[in-house]
Order: structure tokens, then sequence, then C-alpha cells
């Protein structure tokens, strides 16, 4: 569904990402770690075209990411960042619309369309009504998801989404976009520096360290067949009991 070829990215003299090569399965759930600064993000925003690679290419779906491209691929895409990125000015439900509404979709099909994502986030629709200073933390982020989802896209893309978040929260989010990745059956690539949230939600995990993929296979396989000693002190360093 995605894929890098000799993808590099460069910030004037800063390699963020070295020439990297990676597919994403369609359908799969792929969880990006490493620790800060590793090339986690930017290997996102690439993938969405936010960045554009200094070398190198990613295709979505056999399309080359571009100038030319990137605007028809984004809304194909569903995209949710580590604070939500709501605007604060709108209320819950006109968040979520906003794009709907832009493309003029009809009102019937939308308002049906957020019926249906309130039952699957598990959002009471009396917070539709809130602005997003009133709503919690766990609130925002699933009004952030909602609207991620409402035009249906092929492609999730979530960065450090439950980051901000209390262990009590953090937690239940996780239990719940488990069961949304496993309903939806869509294609999602998520970034964390959580070992047990990504052994929790991946199906595949790539670890990454100063812009270069160490490895990537399922969380038994960094695991149990580490193929490199930063593999075992990174998965040692943060290991909860639930990724054991």
């Amino acid at each position: 569904m995605i894929e890098l070829r000799a993808t590099e990215k460069r910030f004037g003299g800063t390699v963020a990402l070295h020439p990297t090569d990676l597919c994403f399965t369609s359908g799969q759930v792929t969880v990006l770690i490493g620790p800060s600064g590793c090339g986690k993000s930017t290997l996102l925003r690439l993938i969405a075209g936010l960045e554009e690679p200094t070398s190198g290419l990613v295709e979505v779906d056999g399309e080359r990411v571009g100038r030319a491209s990137v605007l028809a691929l984004r809304r194909r895409m569903g995209y949710v960042i580590q604070e939500g990125g709501l605007f604060p000015h709108l209320t819950a439900a006109d968040n979520v619309l906003l794009m709907a509404r832009h493309l003029k979709r009809p009102a019937s099909e939308s308002q049906a369309r957020l019926d249906w994502l309130c039952e699957l986030t598990c959002l009471h629709a009396d917070s539709l009504r809130r602005y997003p200073l009133e709503l919690s933390g766990g609130e925002r982020q699933r009004v952030s998801l909602m609207r991620a989802l409402m035009l249906d896209p092929e492609v999730l893309l979530l960065d450090e989404p439950l980051g901000a978040l209390d262990p009590i929260m953090r937690l239940a989010l996780e239990i719940d976009l488990k069961g949304i990745f496993a309903r939806l059956k869509k294609t999602v690539v998520m970034v964390t520096h959580d070992v047990g949230e990504a052994a929790f939600l991946a199906d595949t995990l790539v670890l990454l360290r100063e812009g270069r993929v160490v490895q990537a296979g399922t969380f038994e396989d960094l695991r149990e067949r580490p193929r490199h000693s930063f593999v075992s002190a990174f998965l040692s360093a943060q290991r909860r009991p639930e990724a054991s």
C-alpha cells in the first residue's frame, strides 16, 4: 500500500532520514518506534506529503507522492497529531465535518457518517456541541480520530496520538484503538516512543535510530531475534508489563 524507495530527507546539513527502503502492507498496523529524533515523525510526514524527500520517492497505492498528486492523495489519508490539532473556534462537530463541507458532501450523508463515527469511537453525542477547550484530552483525541476518518480514507497516519494523555486515559484509548483498527482494517502507520503501546497495537514494528531502520518485524521478532544490541537495549529500557 505504501512504499519508500531509497527515500532520504535532509534539513540543511542534518540528515533526518538516511536512504530508506520500506513497505507498509495494506490493511496492517505498522508502528514506528525509536528514541526522540530518530526520524519517526519525518518518515510519517513524508508519507503524508507534508515533507518532500531530498532524494528517492514515496508511493501510495502505486502513485508517487509529489506536488502534482499530494492534494488528491491527502484526501485518501487521515492524519492525527499528538495534541489533536483541533480548531479551537469550532465545535467538535464542526471540526469533524470541516472537510466534508468543504467538498460539499450531502448533509444527510455527512450526518450519518458523524453518528457512525461517534459510535465507533465511543464519543458521547453531547460532546459534539462543545468546543475543544471544553473537552477532556481523551475526548479531543477521539474527535481528532473522527475527523481523520470522516472521508473514509484508505490510510490512517497517527503521530504520537496518545502521548499527551494521562496513563489511565491512555490505556483506555489504546484498547479502543485496537478495536477500531481491527474493525476498519485500514492501512495504519503510527508513531510512538512507547514499546508497550507498540507491542499492543502493531502487526509490524519498525525500530529507527539516528535516521536509519535498525529492525522491522513483529514484537516477538524484535524481542526474541534482535539483529543489533540496540534492539534489546531499547526494548528493555521501556518495556511495560503488557509488552512482556
